[in-house]
């Protein structure tokens, strides 16, 4: 079985334990997502929702944000970290967005890395959630890790190596997903600290449980 045909089961599996697939941070507007992602940056989700609902009542709107006083804006957001970089970065994309993009978040890799902050893992996002573009992959510590772990990578933590080596196995329609599914399923079994083999619905098909795993697993 080709390893194209393998990721078919691991697919099915998250699908049912994660119907929903759903980004886990909460915007309203695509810029939002754009600027909620930059926050993210070193730091959980979890806090970022926390401080999105002011800072985007500040600021409702992409001009608002343009006009902003990065210094106000980082009064916003310092408890996410990086402050005073992020509350730049979001100052000058949105200004960005206005003057080359008529205010829309741009759809095209090489438009979405020309705006401060934006690197491949946020423009894959972008491209995934707002413009659903298929065969994005988001490589982020989850899917890096977790995709190691499984044998659909090489082990690889180079997230451009990553990036490339799932898209060449995931189908299309599925990958943007399969990415949102790794991050859950990261989160709650297949952990940073410790992969919960003797939990986990994917050990049929996984690299690490069949070296080091299954023997924790029994442990």
């Amino acid at each position: 079985m080709s390893r194209n045909d393998s990721v078919w089961p691991i697919i099915h599996a998250l699908k049912a334990r994660y119907p929903d697939a759903l980004c886990s941070l909460q915007y309203e507007k695509d810029y939002e997502l754009l600027f909620a992602v930059r926050l993210s940056a070193q730091c959980t989700d979890e806090r970022v929702n926390k401080v999105t609902p002011a800072l985007f009542a500040r600021f409702p709107t992409l001009e608002s944000f343009a006009e902003a006083d990065p210094e106000e804006v980082g009064e916003y957001i310092h408890s996410c970290g990086f402050f005073r970089g992020k509350s730049r970065d979001l100052v000058r994309c949105a200004q960005m967005l206005l003057s080359d993009y008529g205010g829309k978040v741009p759809k095209e890799m090489d438009d979405l890395l020309r705006l401060p902050g934006v690197g491949r893992k946020t423009a894959n996002l972008i491209q995934g959630d707002v413009h659903h573009v298929p065969g994005v992959v988001v490589a982020d510590t989850h899917c890096i890790r977790i995709s190691g772990r499984l044998g659909l990578t090489d082990g690889t933590k180079d997230p451009k190596k990553v990036e490339s080596q799932l898209r060449e196995i995931l189908p299309p329609e599925e990958s943007n997903n399969f990415c949102h599914r790794l991050v859950l399923f990261g989160r709650e079994v297949c952990t940073a600290r410790r992969a919960m083999c003797e939990v986990c619905p994917l050990t049929a098909w996984c690299r690490h449980y069949q070296t080091a795993g299954q023997e924790q697993a029994e442990q």
